[in-house]
């Protein structure tokens, strides 16, 4: 009888592959066995070629809804001995790892319908889970994704359990986290003081906390990523007091509603934001204010709200007893990672949380809720971590050998990224790294992930920027392990990794990536921020950019952004005849009340006043100059987001107002000057014209010069393809329009989706260059 070994990769570990496996090997009447292995899941079968042919046909389409085929081999079995009698699962096996990790997913239906029934074992058990739904990476520890390799080991299934994790036939087969109230991980709630909380008078500590919740005061609630802080989204004086205890004053909260339903009673819905939010990854999904308010601290100087839907048992059992959203945010404070042990919850967040629903599952990995935007009709993924991470991507063709490579990602928004075998392995959403304690994440998460993928790097790529603590963990790991590195530019990565994503071949023509973000390191020894490069994957060419300002203090003019109005104002050359004619004007009276003699000596003298050409500090600038944020970023893009939603009110009525610029040719590239935007929006303030107008203004301005750029281009330079990336590249108003205008000239427009735009994505650029490069 013909055999075949057939070898499956993919998402194909824990997710209820095996299972589906054995259901068709019956009913094509096949004989042998499938198990997990270090490749993925391998198939030993004894069949006819067309029985075998089927199917495999079949259960590609058939998929379980976690599972994704990488690859698959097919390979005929030369022996003599007989077939099997019948087809059966076996244990897995170990070796070499090439195959890859779920992402935690939110609740099935069939698992919430458990949780409501009264007559289920599982009836309001939190921590109820199948094959098809519930905790992945946050819980495993090793490959294969077995039991024994996660930190449910400590759990010993009971009989019933054990039943159903050894049958074929049951959803629940091999469900690693499977569990029930008899042998699975307990809840209960403490008080601040960590004394256990009388639950007798509820239902159970669920319905209590939910009930303090309702009464104004702030639970910690442990999940399946991290502990959470939760208050009610509808009490102002209990947001108010969360943000005063977490050190958060103004940055946006994530809320959760019970379901759609609720979601919509404060905001618009469309069908693809509603299909991201009951996805399997459930993220928070960025969507427009409207109906009923929630309070008013939500969300400063925003339009816009952040939802997310319960994405496991415990959130749907909360939020059942819930009227109103919840607000759902990290429990950790400003600035820190997030709390993932009940012992540092008890220690860190005792001055924050009033009460704490804990549990004794232990966390592997942290892991932040997602974040994803429907922006130019397509999903964009803004924070990557739980439901996405670590899910691979295939490189592109001329990228197959790519191995042993670590790209270390950036300082903020941190990613690490490995390639192995041809795939990219891009980490969860760390942080900034600028925090001691998320550097120590930082460094937690890279071994854990070496474990995990059995990876030892060969090649170390980082950031150009001498200053960046991913970039001297980089040189320290290659210098204490004797390894190579490539030092990659900031915007360049930005460009690759969209590339990368998108399929872009190795050997393919450059394409011209236009990266507006806050900073990076150029090749020149300044800061760049507003870039136009004519890119491949092993180098790019600067072929126009923003003028380069002053940036006076240095990092200072981050956090203040009157500092860059200041110095863009004289970048004009024009700063004493300005003070003249709008001496009345708002932002220039302000300005002449701060040390402005000095600032100046600064920036003649090039004291601590470095150029830049970035986007993000025009956006702060024009910023303060609607009094909009003006003395204070209290956290990064804070004004420019402002900035965009005041605009958005009149963004489609102004469109034919935008602001004057020129074009420049400077040395070996063009420069965007914008003088004339500014002597014209000095204008539109001294009229009294209002902020939502200018501001909208201003945004088709960019949109405006960034075009006319890529024209220009055009005729001097050969490329069929725009890629467009970087953190300012997250405004909506400002990517649809550049979109629109340059798919309207039939020009191939390419924008991140799966990875982020923002730093989050760089580490995956800079490991594709670093192959690349090697390569060569």
């Amino acid at each position: 009888m013909p055999a075949e070994h057939i070898c499956i990769r993919g998402i194909v570990q824990g997710v209820g592959f095996r299972p589906t496996v054995w259901r068709l090997a019956q009913t094509y009447k096949l004989r042998g066995w499938v198990l997990n292995s270090n490749l993925g899941v391998e198939i030993f079968a004894w069949a006819s070629t067309r029985a075998i042919d089927q199917f495999l046909q079949e259960l590609q389409h058939t998929l379980p809804p976690l599972a994704y085929l990488d690859a698959l081999t097919r390979t005929p079995i030369k022996t003599a001995s007989a077939a099997p009698s019948d087809f059966t699962i076996r244990f897995s096996t170990y070796g070499q790892i090439d195959t890859g990790i779920t992402a935690d997913a939110a609740s099935c239906q069939h698992c919430i319908d458990d949780i409501h029934n009264r007559a289920n074992r599982r009836y309001r058990y939190p921590f109820t889970n199948c094959t098809h739904c519930g905790p992945r990476l946050s819980i495993v520890e090793a490959i294969p994704y077995d039991r024994g390799n996660t930190s449910m080991k400590t759990f010993t299934l009971c009989r019933q359990c054990q039943q159903e994790y050894d049958n074929p036939d049951d959803r629940r087969f091999h469900a690693q986290p499977n569990a029930c109230p008899n042998c699975g991980p307990k809840m209960w709630l403490e008080d601040r003081q960590g004394r256990f909380v009388d639950c007798a008078q509820y239902t159970d500590e669920i319905e209590m906390a939910a009930a303090l919740i309702r009464r104004g005061l702030i639970v910690a609630v442990k999940g399946i990523g991290g502990i959470q802080l939760a208050c009610d989204a509808s009490n102002e004086d209990a947001v108010r007091e969360l943000r005063t205890r977490k050190f958060r004053r103004h940055k946006a909260l994530a809320l959760m509603a019970q379901d759609i339903d609720m979601v919509r009673q404060f905001a618009t819905v469309n069908a693809a934001e509603k299909a991201l939010l009951l996805s399997t990854a459930s993220p928070i999904v960025v969507v427009q204010k409207s109906g009923l308010a929630v309070a008013q601290n939500i969300a400063f100087e925003q339009n816009t709200l952040g939802f997310m839907l319960p994405s496991s048992p415990l959130h749907v059992l909360l939020m059942k007893n819930m009227t109103s959203p919840i607000v759902l945010t990290s429990g950790n404070r400003s600035e820190e990672p997030q709390v993932i042990n009940n012992e540092d919850a008890l220690q860190q967040l005792n001055q924050i949380a009033d009460y704490f629903l804990l549990h004794d599952r232990p966390i592997v990995s942290r892991l932040d809720d997602s974040v994803v935007i429907i922006s130019a009709d397509k999903p964009r993924v803004l924070r990557r971590a739980r439901g996405y991470t670590p899910k691979q991507l295939q490189l592109p063709e001329g990228f197959g050998d790519s191995t042993g490579i670590l790209a270390m990602g950036a300082d903020l928004k941190n990613t690490f990224c490995i390639l192995k075998n041809g795939k990219a392995i891009v980490s969860q959403h760390i942080g900034d790294l600028e925090n001691l304690k998320t550097h120590q994440e930082y460094q937690h998460n890279l071994l854990l992930y070496r474990q995990l993928y059995d990876f030892e790097p060969e090649l170390i790529a980082f950031d150009k920027h001498p200053g960046y603590h991913s970039s001297k963990l980089g040189q320290s790991l290659a210098k204490n392990n004797l390894k190579r590195t490539v030092k990659v530019q900031h915007h360049h990565a930005h460009i690759a990794s969209c590339m990368a994503e998108h399929g872009i071949p190795r050997e393919a023509p450059p394409a011209l990536g236009i990266a507006l973000d806050g900073l990076g390191f150029g090749d020149d020894g300044t800061l760049w921020g507003g870039e136009f490069l004519l890119t491949n994957y092993t180098s790019c060419q600067r072929l126009a950019s923003f003028n380069p300002v002053a940036m006076p203090g240095g990092s200072q003019s981050n956090i203040e952004p009157w500092r860059n109005t200041f110095a863009q104002l004289v970048a004009t050359g024009r700063w004493q005849a300005i003070q003249k004619k709008y001496s009345q004007v708002d932002i220039v009276r302000f300005l002449q009340k701060q040390p402005l003699a000095l600032m100046e000596s600064m920036i003649k003298a090039n004291i601590n006043s470095p150029l830049s050409s970035s986007a993000g500090r025009l956006f702060d600038a024009v910023a303060a100059a609607l009094n909009i944020c003006r003395q204070k970023n209290n956290f990064e893009g804070q004004a420019a987001m402002a900035l965009q939603a005041t605009a958005t009110s009149e963004f489609g009525a102004q469109r034919s107002h935008a602001y004057a610029f020129s074009i420049q040719q400077h040395e070996t590239r063009l420069v965007i000057d914008w003088t004339p935007l500014w002597l014209e929006l000095l204008e539109d303030l001294a009229n009294a014209i209002p902020n939502t107008k200018i501001a909208a203004r201003f945004h088709h301005s960019v949109v405006n010069a960034v075009v006319a750029v890529v024209e220009k281009l055009l005729s001097t330079h050969v490329f069929n393809k725009v890629v467009l990336s970087g953190g300012v590249m997250q405004n909506p108003l400002l990517l649809e329009q550049i979109n629109t205008s340059l798919t309207n000239k039939n020009i191939c427009v390419l924008i991140p989706e799966k990875f982020p735009a923002n730093d989050g994505g760089l580490s995956l650029g800079q490991a594709v260059i670093a192959a690349a490069q090697r390569s060569r």
